[in-house]
């Protein structure tokens, strides 16, 4: 194990962030909800940066929805082709797995903003921050939407991931913040002790307390 939970992992990754805690324009940290946001939470104490969530769904393939074929945000679309076709994915199963990832993205936005703004990006530092990445589709959904949004700069950190993963830089992260990248990287969390599941309430909670800062 190389953490105790999020919040474990969270100090660790806003140790490795500090740079970025006298930058200007100041950072803005977006967690991916859900297990992103306490991560994300601490690594925005630690800049004295505002907190937001970032919203995107994973694509998961029709027979195996652990694997992703994709992820989605809020007006932005990634798919991985070459997945797709060779896991004979057809356009039908495509668009069911679509719709109804777009329906729990649509739920989210309503219940974790409560009718608050997202975080104008327009000209910041977008620090984008998730508990851990496999695929990185989600990740990379994330960082597209942060640049869409009008981030200067978007920056990707996380605790974990595989030891061969790169952002393409110009296209999701400019930057990629890790503190671990192990070998017999299986899952996100085999590298945790406590990887219970973040739920609903405690991301509002999470980016209520921040709200009132």
């Amino acid at each position: 194990m190389i953490f105790a939970d999020r919040v474990d992992a969270g100090q660790q990754l806003a140790a490795a962030c500090a740079a970025f805690r006298d930058s200007w324009p100041r950072p803005i940290v977006l967690g991916i909800p859900r297990g992103g946001v306490p991560v994300a939470a601490e690594v925005a104490k630690a800049l004295n940066a505002p907190l937001d969530v970032i919203l995107v769904r994973k694509l998961g393939l029709p027979r195996n929805e652990e694997v992703a074929m994709g992820a989605i945000g809020e007006g932005v679309r990634v798919l991985d082709e070459g997945l797709v076709r060779t896991m004979s994915v057809t356009d039908e199963e495509l668009a069911r797995v679509e719709a109804r990832e777009q329906a729990e993205l649509e739920r989210r936005v309503r219940r974790y903003r409560e009718g608050r703004h997202p975080a104008d990006l327009t000209g910041v530092t977008a620090i984008v921050v998730d508990d851990g990445l496999a695929t990185g589709a989600t990740a990379r959904a994330a960082c597209m939407v942060a640049r869409a949004q009008g981030a200067a700069s978007v920056v990707l950190a996380v605790p974990v991931a595989p030891p061969d993963w790169q952002p393409q830089p110009g296209v999701d992260a400019d930057a990629f913040v890790c503190v671990a990248r192990p070998r017999g990287f299986f899952a996100i969390g085999q590298w945790y002790h406590d990887f219970t599941q973040t739920t609903d309430v405690e991301v509002r909670e999470l980016l209520g307390l921040s709200a009132d800062e």
